[in-house]
């Protein structure tokens, strides 16, 4: 038998305490996981320096009209919820179908259900907020086992227990790398797509605007669409205050889309994704370096994110 010692070799062995931490957490009262969440949070923003610094670019290039102060108690409040998201990876991990449902209220379902009660394939436009996670899981496990395309990380074993933990409910993991026909099959036999486009996409996307700023975008949600006749649905996982667990939002279809033109619909796109902000600023997944590629031409000046 073959061992892949990447998985289980001694240089693993620090990883595997790392996820053994994350479960046993994971079994504590979901108030505690906020309480100690918020704490390892804010230690992350004092000693994150970096990822720091990107989340505070972006929140300047997106938040323009924010005086400093402001942006930095927004700031401050992003790294508490990513500490929380961090320490309950454990319950996404573990969770019993029962658990999820205690944790997890459902919004907007009926949006979900009416297209697939028509026979309508669906694409669930899922923005990066913190709290995705425990979202996908809940979504597999008490809505559609469903579809969804993930990156591979580079550490293996946060990548073999990731990939288990999402698939565990049912669903169906399609990477990135691989031929996309599975998942176009997958969308027209029923199965509606998690799909989490909204990372710089480098020289591959297309630059159209996110909050004001050219970015370079995924552009295949419009593609994928079309290509299944698909509803295409704005879904957002928001964390509740105090521990009081998730919410799973289902919004209204986007109308008249996809449109046929690539920017338009990538334009579309990030608009949808803009507009669930106002309510969450703080979740959003600020610390990726969403403005890494800049357009041909700009200035050196202007390509640091």
């Amino acid at each position: 038998m073959n061992i892949d010692w990447r998985l289980w070799g001694p240089l693993a062995w620090p990883s595997w305490f790392v996820v053994w931490c994350l479960e046993a957490l994971g079994h504590l009262p979901f108030p505690v996981l906020w309480a100690l969440g918020q704490v390892v949070g804010v230690l992350g923003y004092l000693i994150a320096g970096k990822r720091r610094r990107v989340a505070r670019r972006n929140l300047e290039r997106c938040f323009p009209g924010l005086d400093a102060r402001t942006r930095e108690r927004l700031l401050i409040a992003h790294f508490a919820w990513l500490g929380v998201a961090v320490l309950t990876q454990g319950v996404v991990w573990t969770a019993s179908r029962r658990r999820l449902a205690r944790l997890v209220r459902i919004c907007g379902r009926e949006h979900l259900d009416r297209c697939i009660a028509r026979g309508q394939a669906v694409i669930l436009l899922v923005p990066h907020f913190v709290g995705l996670e425990l979202g996908g899981a809940a979504f597999s496990a008490l809505v559609h086992p469903g579809a969804y395309m993930y990156q591979r990380l580079r550490n293996p074993v946060f990548d073999q227990r990731v990939r288990r933990a999402r698939q565990r409910f049912g669903s169906i993991a399609i990477e990135r790398r691989d031929d996309l026909r599975p998942l176009i099959r997958a969308l027209k036999g029923g199965r509606p797509l998690f799909y989490l486009p909204d990372q710089d996409a480098g020289r591959r996307g297309v630059f159209v605007p996110f909050c004001g700023v050219l970015a370079s975008t995924v552009p295949m949600l419009g593609r994928f669409a079309a290509l299944t006749q698909a509803a295409v649905i704005p879904t957002l996982a928001r964390f509740l205050p105090w521990g009081r667990g998730l919410e799973l939002i289902f919004l209204h279809p986007l109308a008249d889309f996809p449109s046929g033109d690539v920017q338009s619909d990538a334009t579309r796109m990030n608009q949808a994704i803009e507009a669930t902000f106002s309510e969450m600023p703080a979740q959003y997944f600020w610390v990726h370096r969403r403005f890494k590629t800049r357009p041909p031409g700009e200035g050196q000046s202007n390509r640091r994110n």
